[in-house]
């Protein structure tokens, strides 16, 4: 039978890249005709959408946070809120499409840091960290949250000063505040051996193209149960790039086809990996 399961598995994820790499952009395209009025709508400061009800289903989770002065922009749209909910509903339909995984594609949910709600979910997304004002009780809750089974993916944030202030503190706000949630953590330096870049796609590469112009070579991190890169991730960090945009613009044209394509494999890898392990 396990030969039966890893064949049928080499099959789907064969197809799967077939789809991605031939009907991709017609794909987005689509969906940007039905979400395009998604971004305009986000230029209410008040930007968090109702959570989907509770239905057995996998809903991302954009997990929201008090933004630094300086970290907001389109009319006032908080830095944690960028390309939300487009870039992950654009994920989503590539991970129904792909895969087994039946994902709620009627919502994106977005709690708080600090919230008892955040246990509601296996996965958290967090972006632009460093223009991240951490607060003593987000310390605690997320500790908890990564100790009980949780996992975050942190993406879009750059090296400090880079666009004219656009990245924020880069990672020196990142590291300060992960002390603070679990001082004997250490991040660990990732390469392309790593299961989670072929938890279903096969990722021979991680040369991704940054968010704008040469912010510097894109660095892929993680945070370890133990700090042992044998055992659980609990954090990814994609440091110096901006994954997610290539999600959120994939239906116009902003971004490559071949450099999306890429991108979507990472998010697909990286949800595939976080509820499997």
């Amino acid at each position: 039978m396990g030969s039966g399961l890893g064949q049928r598995h080499r099959v789907v994820a064969g197809l799967a890249a077939a789809i991605i790499a031939v009907g991709l952009a017609a794909a987005i395209a689509a969906q940007g005709r039905r979400f395009g009025r998604v971004r305009g709508d986000l230029a209410n400061a008040d930007v968090a959408r109702p959570n989907p009800a509770y239905d057995g289903r996998f809903v991302f989770l954009r997990a929201n946070y008090q933004t630094a002065p300086g970290g907001f922009w389109y009319g006032g749209l908080p830095a944690w809120a960028h390309g939300y909910p487009l870039a992950e509903q654009n994920l989503l339909r590539i991970l129904e499409e792909v895969t087994f995984i039946d994902p709620r594609l009627d919502g994106v949910a977005s709690v708080a840091l600090d919230s008892p709600e955040l246990f509601r979910y296996p996965v958290a997304y967090l972006i632009e960290v460093g223009w991240w004002e951490m607060s003593d009780a987000e310390a605690a809750n997320i500790r908890a949250y990564l100790e009980k089974g949780g996992f975050i993916l942190v993406d879009d944030f750059k090296v400090r000063g880079f666009g004219g202030g656009m990245g924020g503190g880069g990672w020196d706000v990142f590291a300060a505040n992960m002390r603070r949630i679990m001082p004997e953590g250490r991040f660990h330096d990732l390469d392309v051996s790593h299961p989670i870049f072929h938890s279903f796609f096969e990722i021979g590469s991680l040369e991704v193209i940054p968010q704008a112009y040469n912010a510097g070579r894109p660095i892929f991190r993680g945070l370890f149960e133990d700090n042992d890169p044998r055992k659980r991730m609990l954090m990814m960090v994609n440091y110096n790039t901006d994954v997610s945009q290539f999600w959120e613009w994939s239906a116009r044209g902003f971004r490559p086809v071949g450099e999306t394509n890429e991108a979507y494999k990472l998010g697909v890898n990286y949800l595939m990996y976080a509820l499997t392990h």
